[in-house]
């Protein structure tokens, strides 16, 4: 009975999670403008998407732009200066390692718009134009922690004579960083890289407060706003159910790399 409550309420709790796509999903393929009404089925949604043939496109392919951009540019960013913490962090040793480890799960835990109004203060403070620029500065901010988190782990689980031995070798530090230890700390960067790519993808409240008033939108905010108008334009549908797919296929094909990879090295 134990088991057969525990996969009911999981069961129970994948469908609580995604009905809400699958229905998204759905009603994609329909006409109609308000969701939840079948008009029978229609692709014309998708086609008006491509080819810009909707009101308000404009704004909704520069939200669709402005996001990819930003997300882009902040992971690769924060992958880089995750990466570098977290070889800094693993070298470390005692309270001090303890100390930046908290620190760094801070930004993690700290609600989103409690971070998004500590960075808008700073940037008035500043005097710093809000833009692109201050909405690229905070996605950084509060991606670069997770980076960290999926790195340390394959510097944990690297032995240390590796790197030792590539310098008494006559390696230099960068050749042997380059060589050595960024082909073993691949694995976690990319996670690292997908994880806060969805992060910036996804964002609201810091993007909404740090985007100024010059008009910035992404995703989030155009949805935001979109809302606020009494309803959401219906081509939103067939982006959300391509955004959705993209990423699943994408973490698909991860894990099957990872297997794969997994049943190489116990096969040798």
């Amino acid at each position: 009975m134990k088991r057969f409550f525990a996969q009911c309420y999981i069961w129970l709790l994948l469908v609580v999670l995604y009905a809400p796509i699958v229905f998204i999903a759905v009603f994609s393929f329909t006409e109609s403008k308000v969701l939840g009404n079948w008009t029978g089925f229609s692709t014309k949604l998708y086609t008006n998407l491509f080819t810009g043939d909707m009101q308000g496109s404009g704004s909704l392919m520069s939200a669709i732009q402005n996001t990819l951009l930003i997300a882009l540019v902040a992971a690769s960013i924060s992958t880089l200066i995750g990466t570098i913490a977290a070889i800094g962090i693993h070298n470390m040793k005692g309270r001090g390692k303890q100390a930046i480890t908290f620190l760094n799960n801070i930004p993690m835990l700290n609600p989103d718009i409690i971070t998004g109004v500590s960075l808008f203060l700073l940037f008035v403070f500043l005097h710093i134009s809000q833009g692109y620029t201050t909405v690229i500065l905070a996605h950084i901010t509060f991606c670069t922690p997770y980076v960290v988190l999926s790195v340390l782990p394959k510097l944990t689980q690297m032995n240390p004579n590796i790197y030792e031995a590539a310098l008494d070798l006559g390696a230099t530090p960068f050749y042997a960083l380059r060589k050595v230890l960024l082909p073993i700390l691949k694995p976690g960067m990319v996670s690292g890289f997908i994880l806060a790519f969805t992060m910036s993808l996804d964002d609201f409240a810091v993007t909404f407060f740090t985007r100024g008033t010059i008009g910035l939108d992404t995703l989030s905010t155009y949805i935001y706003t979109d809302a606020r108008k009494g309803g959401l334009t219906p081509e939103l549908r067939p982006m959300i159910t391509i955004l959705f797919v993209g990423i699943l296929a994408l973490l698909i094909i991860i894990n099957l790399r990872k297997a794969r990879a997994a049943e190489k090295a116990n096969a040798k």
